[in-house]
């Protein structure tokens, strides 16, 4: 099945996914880390990821732990309404330990009434297949990179990149959360209220007027967070805005 991929499978059996370290490292933003998480699960089969922390037992959901993900919304929803963060066999391995593993879900026993509500959804979406790479934060948090789909052969040559990545991944997304908490404390609220309107595509009169600011004073501010954002313009400090979700 993997085989009509475009993996670039090596002589030795192992699986490149090209320069992963350098490549993440330069990932600036969270829709970044999408991109780049479809195309690497994409290149070895899967469909859909999750890097998320890992909930303790007394956790109340899985979702305010998910970083990024693109699991379909009800997914996860269905998930924490089941109350499966108390019970999921994969959230209590992956409190135990610090090896990648890999679950599947039979769509036999839906037939035989044997699988769960959520296991049912899971096949539904043909998500039959997870691996799931531990990793943990410079202060020994747990977390994990999961990686789902339909039925894969991973070999092992793969796992140990994809555990590589996954810890390249995780710290990376660290990182660029790091720099979104420290762009937005220094931003002031007059400073993301002008940038807003100015992605509402008011003008610095109109936004005077709104905010019963001078004119002068609202160029002040978006000099100012243009300056922040290390931008060129005020275009582009209201993409980088965007894209760091400073505004909406």
């Amino acid at each position: 099945m993997l085989g009509t991929m475009s993996r670039g499978e090596n002589p030795g059996g192992a699986f490149r996914t090209g320069d992963f370290a350098s490549e993440i490292a330069a990932l600036q933003t969270q829709f970044d880390m999408i991109r780049y998480m479809r195309r690497i699960g994409g290149l070895f089969g899967f469909t859909h990821f999750m890097i998320a922390t890992v909930p303790q037992q007394d956790a109340e959901n899985l979702a305010s732990h998910s970083l990024v993900t693109n699991l379909p919304s009800d997914l996860l929803t269905r998930f924490d309404t089941l109350g499966l963060v108390h019970s999921s066999l994969v959230l209590r391995r992956l409190r135990e330990t610090t090896t990648p593993f890999q679950m599947r879900n039979d769509p036999a026993l839906i037939e035989k009434g044997g699988a769960c509500e959520f296991e049912q959804a899971l096949v539904e979406a043909n998500l039959l297949q997870g691996n799931f790479f531990p990793v943990h934060d410079v202060s020994g948090s747990r977390a994990f990179v999961a990686l789902m789909g339909p039925v894969l052969d991973v070999p092992p040559a793969a796992v140990m990149e994809l555990q590589m990545v996954a810890i390249h991944v995780f710290n990376r997304l660290v990182d660029i959360s790091a720099l979104w908490k420290t762009a937005t404390s220094k931003l002031s609220e007059r400073e993301i209220q002008c940038l807003t309107w100015t992605a509402a595509g008011k003008t610095s009169s109109e936004i005077a007027g709104i905010l019963g600011l001078s004119e002068h004073t609202v160029n002040h501010y978006l000099n100012h967070v243009t300056k922040k954002l290390d931008a060129v313009n005020r275009t582009q400090a209201v993409v980088k805005a965007l894209k760091r979700g400073l505004i909406s």
